[in-house]
């Protein structure tokens, strides 16, 4: 069984204060959750607070994005290592607003994965089709390039906790959202490149996320399709009742 895991990207949106006054609304919503597992990646000003404040909770956090050497001539950059020296355990790899903002590579994303591996942080890489691709057909080849690129070089022993998000970019912050059969379609996709470099047992324990849109009155249809283990929430995961409204959704099937 692959344990749904639902999990909030908060993107540029809120101070440490801000953050603390959602969690101390948001913790007690969620405190007797356990048929998922819940995590908050909140901006890199935010994230030690976040980090302290929900230890001893069932609620982890991670961070947004990470360089992939440990120190460096890098403005602006965080290392893994200084994601470590905070006790963070997480960090999301190719979002998609990073790779068309900050021209992030998919050998960028491959070194990234490998140096979370390598400090076993759990990453959660995104990969997902642009609207032009999906209207012109290329959702698989998109997605299977991906995959194949965040993958080239890792080992099926050291997967891990890997996991990995589709998050269809014309559906992120636009409101639309893929139906829960294309989604299932996708994932299937994803599950089987993986298998085909990872190996199956590795590609039928891997958790797949679903991130586009995601509300509390359409998680719980995308949750009901086999392939979907979970939801990466942007915009609804801002308002504390909201996130946890989709918490307690998303498994209430």
């Amino acid at each position: 069984m692959r344990k749904p895991l639902i999990a909030a990207n908060w993107k540029m949106y809120k101070t440490p204060k801000e953050s603390l006054a959602f969690l101390r609304e948001f913790l007690p919503l969620v405190k007797d959750h356990t048929t998922s597992e819940i995590a908050i990646f909140p901006t890199m000003s935010s994230l030690g607070y976040v980090i302290e404040a929900t230890k001893g909770t069932n609620v982890t956090a991670g961070a947004q994005t990470m360089h992939w050497l440990n120190e460096g001539p890098y403005t602006g950059q965080t290392s893994p290592t200084m994601l470590e020296s905070i006790d963070c355990t997480r960090v999301l790899l190719g979002h998609s607003e990073r790779r068309i903002y900050a021209h992030e590579t998919d050998d960028m994303v491959n070194l990234k994965l490998k140096a979370a591996l390598d400090h076993e942080l759990i990453p959660v890489v995104c990969v997902g089709e642009t609207l032009d691709k999906r209207q012109s057909g290329l959702t698989e080849a998109v997605l299977r390039w991906q995959i194949a690129c965040a993958l080239n070089g890792i080992k099926g022993a050291s997967c891990g906790n890997l996991v990995i998000a589709y998050e269809p970019v014309w559906a992120i912050g636009t409101g639309s959202v893929a139906t829960p059969e294309q989604a299932n379609e996708a994932h299937a996709i994803i599950r089987r490149e993986v298998a085909a470099h990872l190996g199956s047992p590795c590609a039928s324990g891997m958790r797949i996320l679903y991130g586009g849109s995601v509300k509390p009155d359409n998680v719980a249809s995308l949750m009901s399709q086999p392939e979907i283990d979970g939801a990466l929430v942007g915009g609804a995961s801002l308002q504390a009742k909201s996130f946890a409204e989709i918490v307690r959704n998303a498994t209430a099937a």
